[in-house]
């Protein structure tokens, strides 16, 4: 106890918290294999709800990497996951396949540039083969409109907005409906997932203070699809996608439905998770505790202990040995999991 020679002010701090922070609040990280949802890319998840929402459904490909981030979400509501793709890996279009992991890509590399129809006039919103399920119905004429199957989504036909009106121009109004062609989404072939009415094909539209250019509408409020060039490339790109003043817009030639195709899913490697995992490696930008690394292998484990927790120095990594290690290797267990051990 110390002692005080002289009057004056002695400051005790005595901490007498008694409360263990709350699990909940623990920032986890992983990278994996999933069906649906922007790749390479940082995701906060918040439950396994969200999950399943933003990754898709696990399915014999990606039930590991769903369930590991899955049990963590059981407990607590701040994963930041990373999907991991394969550089082949396709997202569907209607012309032909590229790969857009996200949204970032897409914003920088095709939302305002001409692609002279390469991919056609949409994409699905993600790499992988669930994108093959959907379809896209457009129709932009009033004539059209009157027998269209989606025209009740809809209060009046496509015609002229009030902002092309305003500067000269005409005829720039289209309707989009995404439709959830095979069930995948929806369990129900033929549903309808979204729609977007009354937007422009003028590239300097706005409504209400804010875009009405078809393109940013759907990269805005899509969650299935991109807009990526004209509908009818060769006979409507001259005029869609350029500014309304005095530009009477082309027209369709009666409603036009597309179905994607081409989005493939392929196996991803070592060196695609690796790349998925560095998105953890800064420090000063990324906030993690725990690194879970699911059914990986010893490279890949070994990786994220040199590259992640060891050069970060504020996380722990989660590893395990493999499921066959242990699965139907009665009396073998132990011994199995020492060499998996030993080779980390």
């Amino acid at each position: 106890m110390a002692f005080q020679l002289s009057p004056g002010v002695n400051v005790s701090e005595i901490d007498l918290t008694t409360v263990v922070p709350s699990v909940l609040t623990t920032a986890g990280a992983f990278a994996g294999t999933f069906q649906w949802g922007p790749a390479n890319k940082i995701v906060l998840v918040d439950s396994e709800i969200t999950l399943s929402k933003t990754f898709g459904k696990p399915n014999s490909n990606t039930a590991v990497s769903f369930f590991t981030s899955a049990g963590f979400l059981a407990y607590g509501n701040n994963l930041s996951i990373v999907r991991a793709i394969h550089s082949t890996s396709k997202n569907a279009t209607n012309g032909t396949a590229v790969q857009i992991a996200n949204s970032d890509v897409f914003q920088h590399s095709y939302l305002d540039t001409n692609n002279s129809g390469t991919y056609g006039a949409f994409a699905a919103r993600y790499p992988g083969a669930l994108g093959n399920t959907l379809s896209v119905s457009v129709c932009d004429n009033s004539t059209d409109f009157a027998g269209w199957d989606y025209k009740s989504y809809f209060s009046a036909a496509p015609g002229t907005s009030d902002f092309a009106s305003a500067a000269g121009g005409s005829a720039d109004e289209l309707h989009i409906v995404v439709i959830d062609e095979s069930g995948i989404f929806t369990g129900t072939a033929g549903t309808v997932l979204e729609t977007f009415g009354f937007v422009s094909k003028a590239y300097d539209a706005s409504l209400n203070g804010a875009s009405n250019y078809y393109k940013q509408v759907v990269f805005n409020q899509s969650k299935y699809v991109y807009a990526i060039d004209p509908v009818s490339y060769s006979s409507t790109h001259a005029t869609w996608g350029t500014p309304a003043s005095g530009t009477t817009f082309a027209t369709l030639s009666g409603v036009q439905t597309v179905s994607l195709a081409g989005g493939t899913d392929v196996a991803v490697t070592d060196a695609d998770l690796e790349t998925a995992y560095d998105l953890f490696a800064n420090k000063e930008t990324v906030d993690i505790s725990l690194v879970l690394t699911g059914d990986a292998s010893v490279g890949l484990q070994q990786y994220v202990i040199d590259n992640i927790v060891s050069s970060r120095k504020d996380c722990v990594a989660f590893i395990s040995p493999p499921s066959s290690a242990v699965v139907n290797q009665a009396g073998n267990e132990t011994s199995n999991i020492q060499t998996w051990l030993t080779s980390l």
